[in-house]
């Protein structure tokens, strides 16, 4: 940070493309995932699934970095501790096209902490500064500005110091970053699963408002526990998005109707329409082999909450997976949610 209080200059995606974004969630945020997640919101940002930096190199990245051009904007989240590793996984991503790279400080499961990735990383703050700066040198020649940025917690274990926080942001904004995502509670390395890491440590927002006000030059948005659109709309005073993680998937519904309202100002469209608007996609992946259930599995939460929705889910967890399947089933199970009205709310 310089002596203004300003952090170095950089590129930055407008204000407006960072207001609503659907969280990284492993074996969720697939490519079929996200393309019915862009139908439904053709402005958030979207995310893969962390994808370690290692896979990138030398995995299968047909599979690993698939994409559908409808995607877009999208980010590749990276794990990984090793700068110059993150640095070629970075140049991969950027070279297939992702809008923005980022980096995985908040993960705490065991496997991702016996790597030295994650969620541990927020105790290693010189560290995530040189992979970030090295993630950014390598993109300098990328043929479109491809922003680096950090998905972090408040802290691990029992860090409760606000300062401590603030001076990791700081740490590593110095090296270049200007786009925090910030899971707003701590995580708990010893003693809670993942999902427990979800659920049990306290919320605490005003830590990443406070980091907004006092650093005004950084983007931050805010994760963690937002379910509702009331509760995602309440950040935007604060802060300069909110993410949603499992609200999106468990009811995508709510995620249209956001984007509906916080870019068009327009009612939500129905929901039959929004799922007969993935027919296209969905028929062209069965003809490249590709198993319906694949894909409707991530819409299951379309009827959340509604009449019917509780048959639509059966129809299609019980159909959905039997060789031949195809887009019948979806019919059928719209037919079962809309009932004889075939009501298009």
């Amino acid at each position: 940070m310089t002596a203004s209080g300003q952090f170095p200059s950089a590129s930055m995606p407008d204000p407006a493309a960072l207001r609503l974004s659907v969280a990284p969630m492993m074996d969720w945020t697939d490519t079929h995932c996200r393309v019915f997640h862009r139908l439904l919101a053709p402005h958030a940002r979207l995310y893969t699934e962390m994808v370690h930096a290692n896979a990138v190199i030398h995995g299968d990245r047909s599979r690993l970095l698939a994409m559908d051009p409808v995607e877009h904007p999208v980010a590749l989240q990276l794990g990984g501790s090793e700068p110059a590793l993150l640095a070629q996984a970075a140049a991969i991503g950027a070279a297939h096209g992702f809008d923005e790279i980022n980096l995985n400080c908040g993960c705490p499961s065991d496997r991702v902490q016996a790597g030295r990735f994650g969620a541990c990383l927020m105790r290693e703050p010189a560290l995530v500064a040189d992979s970030v700066a090295a993630m950014i040198a390598a993109l300098a020649d990328a043929p479109h500005a491809v922003p680096v940025t950090v998905k972090c917690r408040l802290g691990v274990d029992d860090d409760h110091d606000y300062g401590r926080f603030r001076g990791f942001v700081d740490t590593v904004a110095d090296a270049g970053c200007r786009i925090f995502v910030v899971h707003a509670r701590n995580a708990w390395l010893k003693g809670l699963s993942p999902k427990e890491n979800r659920e049990v440590p306290p919320l605490r927002y005003d830590w990443a408002w406070r980091l907004k006000r006092e650093r005004p030059a950084l983007r931050v948005i805010v994760n963690g526990g937002i379910a509702a659109a009331a509760e995602a709309r309440a950040h935007l005073d604060h802060a300069d998005g909110a993410m949603l993680g499992r609200a999106a998937y468990h009811d995508p519904y709510l995620l249209h109707s956001l984007d509906r309202a916080w870019f068009d100002g327009a009612e939500p469209l129905p929901r039959v329409d929004l799922l007969r608007a993935l027919r296209p996609y969905a028929e062209a992946q069965l003809a490249r082999g590709v198993a319906l259930k694949h894909i409707t599995r991530h819409v299951l939460g379309l009827f959340n909450n509604r009449p019917g929705g509780r048959r639509f889910r059966q129809i299609l967890s019980e159909r959905a997976h039997r060789p031949g399947a195809d887009w019948r089933v979806v019919e059928e199970a719209l037919a079962a949610a809309a009932g004889p009205r075939r009501a298009a709310a």
